[in-house]
C-alpha cells in the first residue's frame, strides 16, 4: 500500500492517482523500487503460519490455564529439560532474552517455576516447574498435542514424514547461517 502523496491537498478519484502524481511532478518517473512478493516469500510465511498457529491455541491455554504463549513456552521447556536458566530457555525457544525474563518472572509471581542455584556454579540460577506448575503442564499437554493433530490432519503419513525432514533441514541450515548472510 503506497503511503498517500504529500504534496497534493485533495485525494484522488480510484484509479486517478497515478495522473495526479504525474501532474504534480511532470517530467518524472515514479522511481523503480525493488519488489518483495510476500505471499511467496519463505521467512514471511512461515511466520505467519507461526503467529496464526500460536494466536489460536494461545486463546485456549489463556481461558484455561490463564497462561500466554510465552509462559507455555517456558513452561513446556522446563518440563521437558529441567533445570535450566532463563538464558538457555531463550535459546532453546529462540525467543527474545527480555521475554523470557518477562515471562518467567509473572510464573515464579504465580509459583509456578521455582528458582534455585546451579549445583555447580552458586553463581547461575536454574528453573524447574513447581508442582502447581507440573499440575498445569500436565493439563496443558494433552490439550497441545490434540491441537497438533488437528493442525496435521490434511497431512497424509508420508507427508507428515515429508513436512518433518524439510523442517529438520531448514533448521540445520538457518544454523548456519549469520545474520550478514541475510544482507550479503
Amino acid at each position: 500500500m503506497k503511503p498517500p502523496a504529500r504534496h497534493a491537498a485533495t485525494k484522488a478519484a480510484p484509479g486517478k492517482q497515478d495522473a495526479r502524481l504525474e501532474q504534480a511532478r511532470p517530467g518524472r518517473a515514479e522511481p523503480e523500487h525493488a519488489r518483495l512478493d510476500l505471499e511467496h516469500f519463505l521467512p514471511y510465511r512461515l511466520s505467519v503460519l507461526s503467529n496464526r498457529i500460536s494466536q489460536t491455541i494461545a486463546g485456549a491455554y489463556a481461558r484455561r490455564f490463564g497462561i500466554g504463549v510465552t509462559e507455555w513456552r517456558v513452561l513446556a521447556v522446563l518440563g521437558r529439560y529441567r533445570g535450566l536458566s532463563a538464558n538457555a530457555v531463550a535459546a532453546r525457544t529462540a525467543m527474545d532474552k527480555v521475554a523470557v525474563s518477562r515471562a518467567v518472572a509473572r510464573l515464579l509471581a504465580r509459583e509456578l517455576l521455582q528458582r534455585d542455584t546451579h549445583d555447580d556454579d552458586r553463581r547461575r540460577s536454574v528453573l524447574e516447574l513447581s508442582e502447581a506448575g507440573y499440575r498445569i503442564y500436565d493439563d496443558v499437554v494433552p490439550v497441545a498435542l490434540a491441537y497438533e493433530q488437528r493442525l496435521l490432519a490434511p497431512l497424509d503419513a508420508d507427508e507428515r514424514v515429508q513436512l518433518d525432514r524439510l523442517l529438520l533441514k531448514l533448521t540445520d541450515g538457518v544454523g548456519g547461517l549469520e545474520p550478514e548472510d541475510a544482507i550479503d
